[in-house]
């Protein structure tokens, strides 16, 4: 999977010797440059924009987001707390199943609830009843599968074969839309509009007997809206026509989006050596902390490297014991020396929140740079303890 983005931006000129090692660094000007772009749709559009928090739920950017866009929409209950703790606007909450016990409260916490299927969704019916009694004031959706592959990775396309996202659009009958109130598809991933233009086309004419009905259709995530090629003058001219010809609220949840090339991985070079390659540890993990790398795969973007070099590429890998723990290869913009710091792009999304500690690899510490002022804050760090107290 080729990765379609990785533009340094002003990270081009920040000394990585500012920060621990390893350590996650996000740009608040660039959070606020992509928000402003996403928000420009959104009253072009005369839609609504939420920020998935499954992508990027570093908190402490709230603040930004909230200024912004309308809301976030969250995976489950945790998350579900998280946005009615730290975020304003909307909450949109889907699952592809909730547990009994927890749904009281994402009805209490949520604007939008989000059903997988139908028979669930009439399994909770005395739930959502008594959280409407309660003051409860939330819409109830239906998540619905296109049954339109566009992904590059099939594991990471809700409509490949067998999937158990969403309920198939081929069983979509009127017993099924009984008490749906908006209809939710998400069928991207890092995908421009022709991708969307093909979904809707499927996907307009199952749904068009309940224009009448539903308040909302929420279009999803996997929008690349702020990269720089993206046709964004023709999406907004969809998301105006689809409003007009179904009559509800338009709804986009972008992720990656939010936080496209907003924040940089920083390493050191623990160790160099050669086994028919040139082979170099880092303190950075690509299974503890970039998965993706490994579950795609893919191969991040590097800082400052010089792909035209007439240099032999370095394999780099982490310090865990996993033989698969390889980042890839990559000419370093000097030969690798232990000590010497490197840094990968566009990390803010899906890598902060897939981190873990296996074989007590050390999570990354986390700082928030302004760009524009060139303030940096330390806003988290990890320690054993942290390690420690997930075990038991």
């Amino acid at each position: 999977m080729e990765t379609k983005a990785g533009d340094p931006g002003a990270f081009a000129d920040f000394d990585l010797a500012r920060v621990e090692s390893p350590a996650f660094v996000v740009d608040a000007a660039k959070l606020r440059a992509n928000c402003q772009i996403l928000a420009d749709i959104r009253d072009e559009a005369e839609i609504k924009v939420l920020a998935a928090l499954k992508a990027f739920s570093m908190w402490s950017t709230a603040p930004i987001i909230g200024e912004y866009l309308d809301g976030v929409c969250t995976s489950g209950l945790w998350e579900a707390r998280l946005a009615s703790e730290f975020y304003d606007g909307e909450i949109a909450t889907y699952s592809a199943a909730y547990k009994p016990d927890e749904l009281e409260e994402i009805c209490r916490l949520s604007d939008h609830v989000i059903f997988n299927s139908p028979a669930q969704l009439r399994r909770a019916a005395l739930i959502l009843e008594q959280g409407r009694a309660t003051g409860g004031r939330f819409d109830v959706g239906l998540r619905i599968n296109p049954q339109v592959p566009t992904g590059e990775v099939p594991r990471y396309d809700p409509s490949s074969p067998g999937s158990r996202l969403g309920f198939p659009l081929d069983q979509l009958t009127e017993e099924a839309m009984e008490g749906v109130e908006g209809i939710h598809f998400h069928n991207l991933c890092e995908q421009d509009l022709e991708p969307l233009l093909s979904t809707w086309d499927k996907v307009f004419d199952a749904i068009e007997p309940y224009f009448g009905q539903l308040k909302w259709i929420n279009m999803g995530g996997g929008h690349h809206i702020t990269r720089a090629d993206y046709q964004r003058e023709e999406l907004i001219e969809f998301l105006r026509d689809a409003k007009e010809d179904t009559g509800a609220e338009i709804f986009l949840e972008p992720g990656e989006a939010v936080a496209l090339d907003a924040g940089i991985l920083v390493g050191t070079i623990l160790d160099t050596g050669y086994n028919e390659v040139p082979v170099a540890i880092t303190d950075i993990s690509a299974t503890c902390h970039m998965p993706d790398v490994i579950e795609a795969p893919y191969r991040p973007a590097m800082l400052h490297e010089d792909a035209s070099a007439e240099i032999p590429p370095v394999r780099l890998g982490g310090p865990s014991c996993l033989a698969g723990d390889v980042i890839g290869d990559y000419k370093l913009p000097v030969p690798p020396e232990p000590g010497q710091r490197i840094a990968f792009l566009d990390q803010a999304h899906y890598s902060m929140v897939k981190t873990n500690t296996f074989n007590g690899v050390q999570l990354p510490s986390i700082y928030l740079w302004d760009s524009d002022t060139d303030a940096l804050e330390l806003v988290k760090s990890f320690d054993y303890r942290d390690f420690r107290d997930r075990l038991s």
